[in-house]
């Protein structure tokens, strides 16, 4: 029972710390949470959970203030994630089905997360790495010249331009098109050097030389810009919490500018919503902030990469936790749609 119970005067701790700031005494806990014990009891309870590393007084005479361990039991016990509004609902859905290409949904979405979470938000874009090539065009330029086209199920587009030794005839473009088509659709980057085998073998010996120039094009220009990028938004809104870092925050600041560190800290987790809560997250930069992170979905249910908020410790996890979560889905349903 009493184990029980300190469970929930930890909750009440970080609740109130989180929505004033202030270190939460026993009397505050009593008051405004009913647990039905005298002022005494709870301060044996914090006791135990100072003992355990769960809470920490910061100065004498002082109420406590969760720590870092104590950030995780409670985030680790939420089980149920706080439905958005029907309003916010409404507002993600119409922002995001309003854009018009990739780079327009992935700007929106990096700029409603940090408008609702008042956070700093980052998006990793869509990795060719694990998106699947949907479509090849090739448009003529001239006798011989051609523009490469490639779009991906993910909705990303990349062009190329290429010249041929030998001019070629609109209907000559139309079976270079055709047989790309029909052996890359749905396969991914690694397995681009078979599909492009079974090109040349399926061209007639006139259309091989073309082939081979517009297939180093699409290898070129799919390495090259495989490697990975996060945009983010909303470094404004940590300024807002100077109070609560020990250390400057301009480290964090300097941190989020590096694409190196963003991608670090989205990199090899499990799909699913993720929370780093201080000296958990990958950088030293990071130890005074709480980054909550998903995975987002495109064509076939498979992710393609992540979104999530870097703020301070002191966060509403719950509330934040839903709203990572809901553009996630958002962000999903669009590109599962393209």
């Amino acid at each position: 029972m009493a184990v029980d119970r300190r469970a929930l005067v930890l909750n009440a701790i970080v609740q109130d710390y989180v929505k004033t700031g202030e270190p939460v005494g026993s009397r505050a806990v009593v008051e405004f949470h009913h647990l039905g014990v005298s002022p005494a009891t709870v301060r044996n309870d914090m006791a135990a959970l100072e003992e355990r590393g769960l809470i920490a007084q910061p100065h004498t005479s002082a109420g406590r203030v969760p720590t870092d361990a104590g950030y995780r039991q409670f985030v680790d016990q939420i089980s149920e994630l706080k439905p958005l509004s029907r309003g916010e609902r409404a507002a993600i859905e119409k922002m995001l089905s309003e854009a018009v290409d990739l780079d327009d949904v992935i700007a929106r979405s990096v700029r409603l997360l940090a408008s609702i979470t008042n956070q700093v938000a980052m998006v990793q874009y869509p990795s060719l790495r694990r998106t699947a090539l949907r479509h090849v065009e090739l448009v003529p330029m001239s006798d011989t010249r051609a523009l490469v086209v490639i779009i991906t199920d993910a909705g990303r587009v990349e062009q190329r331009i290429v010249t041929t030794e030998s001019e070629l005839s609109d209907e000559e473009l139309l079976t270079l098109r055709a047989t790309f088509n029909e052996e890359i659709a749905d396969h991914q980057l690694a397995d681009l050097p078979a599909a492009l085998d079974r090109v040349d073998a399926r061209l007639p010996e006139e259309l091989r030389a073309a082939a081979l120039t517009i297939g180093r094009a699409l290898e070129d220009t799919l390495r090259n810009e495989a490697e990975e990028r996060v945009v983010f938004a909303g470094t404004a809104n940590l300024t807002r919490y100077d109070i609560e870092f020990e250390r400057t925050i301009y480290p964090v600041l300097d941190a989020i500018e590096e694409q190196v560190v963003l991608l670090r800290m989205l990199a090899n987790k499990e799909d699913g919503l993720h929370v780093g809560i201080g000296s958990e997250n990958v950088s030293d930069a990071f130890s005074e902030t709480s980054v909550v992170s998903t995975n987002y979905v495109g064509v076939g249910q498979q992710t393609v990469a992540r979104l999530g908020i870097i703020g301070p410790t002191r966060m509403d996890y719950p509330s934040t936790m839903s709203s990572v979560y809901a553009v996630a889905k958002y962000l999903s349903d669009i590109l599962s749609a393209n």
